[in-house]
């Protein structure tokens, strides 16, 4: 007969067992996953075409509004060879699976063509292709952005705006909100900007400048656009991107992030894919080590800021006014826009360029986050609402001194009247 005290032996032995079995089949079952996707991420690398350097102009943007633009120049950087591959040839399933990854509506080349006039309003060109506007049948306007035909880098910007932008969602990034894929066409559907590409306010002298409570708030909504993609999306984003042309305007001109085009989830899988990004915005280490990470963009971002500070354009020799300028403590005086001079607090400006400096530090790893760069501006335009709250109680205060002393006057005629008559 079996005692008590064996049975709870066997039973915990067959547990142990048991477990153990278990635990080796979800070891073995996760390395199996994890190396399959890894071999398929490996191949879809591998047959991607590489996007080279794109230069845009003073007044090229890829915009989503009424500005128009001239076409960016592609250009190859022979620094790092670049393999190129055919584009990928897209069948039926492969549409099939891009729609029900990204969650995005698709619609048909007739529904867009009847939206834009068969394609007769035309809004920009970039170095995708033709922008137009839109109205939809329900009435809401968009903006369109077509693939050129001849576009040698646009086919994989579309997969990746697509996938990325299908499940990224936030006010200060632009909203897709649908695509084309028809009759040998690709197209991307946005929301619509109606006050078009900050670089065309900066730039463009047929706009009206920008004051400076703009500026401020135009990068504090940046600095949320990119934290969200930094600490926000799962698993983060990187831009590789960003730059005035790139930062869009809605009618009440809060500034939006576009073009995920050059975008890339933060995931290093150690391969060495070409130089990415615009003329003027790139990080230097990114160009020594061909190596992109978040605190890239944070360069990126902080040249904006010089240029919300000084209206020059990167292309336009901008660092070596900012670092002529940071030979002195007011130096950004010198070279602030002159559209701000005395509309401005002096003290404010020299405290955006010192975020802005921060940013551009020649060591990535000592520039700050998105999330600090965004707390520092915040608290920069909360002293500022302070200090017109501080103006305004004063100035208050003033006018009640005033009142008060009117009152009291027509109170002492009132008793000499009364003295008089009596």
């Amino acid at each position: 007969m079996v005692h008590k005290a064996d049975l709870v032996i066997i039973g915990i032995c067959v547990g142990v067992a048991v477990g153990i079995l278990i635990a080796s089949l979800a070891f073995f079952g996760i390395r199996w996953y994890k190396r399959r996707a890894h071999l398929r991420k490996c191949a879809n690398d591998h047959n991607a075409s590489t996007l080279p350097i794109r230069r845009n102009g003073v007044d090229t943007s890829n915009i989503l509004s009424e500005s128009f633009s001239t076409n960016s120049v592609s250009v190859k950087v022979s620094t790092y060879p670049v393999k190129t591959s055919p584009l990928a040839k897209w069948n039926k399933n492969g549409k099939e699976q891009l729609a029900s990854a990204s969650g995005l509506p698709r619609y048909s080349y007739k529904d867009l063509q009847k939206a834009t006039k068969n394609f007769t309003t035309i809004l920009g060109q970039g170095s995708f292709g033709p922008v137009y506007k839109a109205t939809m049948p329900a009435g809401e306007v968009v903006a369109v952005k077509a693939l050129a035909s001849d576009s040698k880098q646009g086919e994989k910007e579309f997969q990746t705006e697509v996938s990325l932008l299908g499940r990224l969602h936030h006010r200060n990034l632009v909203n897709l909100v649908g695509y084309c894929v028809d009759k040998g066409q690709r197209m991307l559907i946005y929301e619509y900007m109606s006050n078009g590409s900050l670089s065309s306010f900066l730039y463009d002298d047929k706009k009206q400048a920008l004051n400076w409570e703009e500026r401020l708030q135009i990068a504090l909504d940046i600095s949320h656009g990119i934290e969200y993609l930094h600490d926000g999306a799962v698993p983060p984003v990187i831009h590789r991107d960003l730059k005035s042309a790139n930062i869009l305007l809605d009618h009440f001109m809060r500034a939006k992030v576009a073009d995920f085009g050059l975008s890339k989830e933060e995931v290093y899988d150690g391969r060495n894919s070409g130089l990415k990004g615009t003329y003027g915005y790139i990080d230097p280490m990114y160009i020594s080590t061909n190596k992109f990470t978040m605190k890239s963009d944070i360069y990126s971002f902080g040249i904006i800021l010089f240029e919300l500070i000084t209206a020059i354009h990167p292309q336009q020799n901008l660092m070596e006014y900012v670092n002529l300028a940071a030979m002195s403590s007011d130096g950004v005086d010198e070279i602030l826009d002159k559209a701000l001079v005395g509309e401005c607090d002096p003290v404010d400006v020299r405290s955006m360029a010192r975020i802005a400096h921060r940013c551009l530090h020649k060591t990535p790893r000592k520039r700050p986050s998105i999330g600090e760069v965004s707390q520092a501006i915040t608290k920069l335009k909360q002293r500022r609402l302070v200090r017109e709250d501080s103006t305004m109680s004063f100035a208050a205060e003033e006018f009640s001194g005033v009142v008060g002393c009117i009152e009291l006057q027509q109170n002492e005629l009132k008793k000499m009247t009364s003295i008089a008559e009596s």
